[in-house]
């Protein structure tokens, strides 16, 4: 059994002129909601044994509020090739992958939207069909896969265990 959290990075800040879009930032709610995150994943064991992160600087801070949440914070890697891939790139991230049972992806869409929608077969529907609208800034889809190995990976074969947002969990517990 292996497990996948894709986690899109939090709010970010638009592009200043002449500023590259690496280098934008999280915007406050973007600093509040990513904590969220890292401490639902907390409370759930939903730790990862590894986190692949794209080394832009939004999804850094992102990864750095998500890990400052656990008691040891996984290893975690820049992975350049996550930065605005498209899911089959990102599907070769994951399948390259060793020694890592439960993998933690943080970066952008529309990769990681479609890359989720892709590898989903089961589970909530109600919650499949909210990841088929979209995949909000800090939301995490959590999908378990009947394999021994990322090098197994192919689409339409994961089971959809949760779909979370700062705003679903902020609901769940009004």
């Amino acid at each position: 059994m292996r497990r996948l959290l894709l986690l899109r990075h939090a709010k970010t800040e638009r592009a200043q002129p002449g500023e590259r879009d690496r280098d934008r930032k999280l915007t406050e709610r973007g600093r509040a909601d990513a904590p969220i995150i890292g401490a639902y994943m907390v409370r759930h064991r939903l730790v990862p044994d590894l986190a692949l992160v794209s080394p832009v600087v939004r999804t850094q801070e992102t990864w750095q509020l998500v890990a400052d949440c656990f008691t040891k914070a996984p290893r975690a890697v820049k992975e350049e090739r996550i930065y605005n891939a498209a899911p089959a790139t990102l599907s070769a991230v994951i399948r390259g992958t060793r020694n890592a049972p439960s993998l933690l992806l943080i970066g952008h869409n529309p990769g990681l939207h479609e890359l989720s929608v892709a590898l989903i077969a089961s589970g909530d529907v109600n919650a499949r069909e909210r990841i088929n609208e979209k995949l909000p800034t800090s939301g995490l889809v959590v999908i378990d896969f009947p394999i021994d190995d990322w090098s197994e990976l192919h689409g339409s074969a994961g089971r959809l265990d949760r779909f979370v947002t700062p705003r679903l969990i902020a609901e769940a517990t009004d």
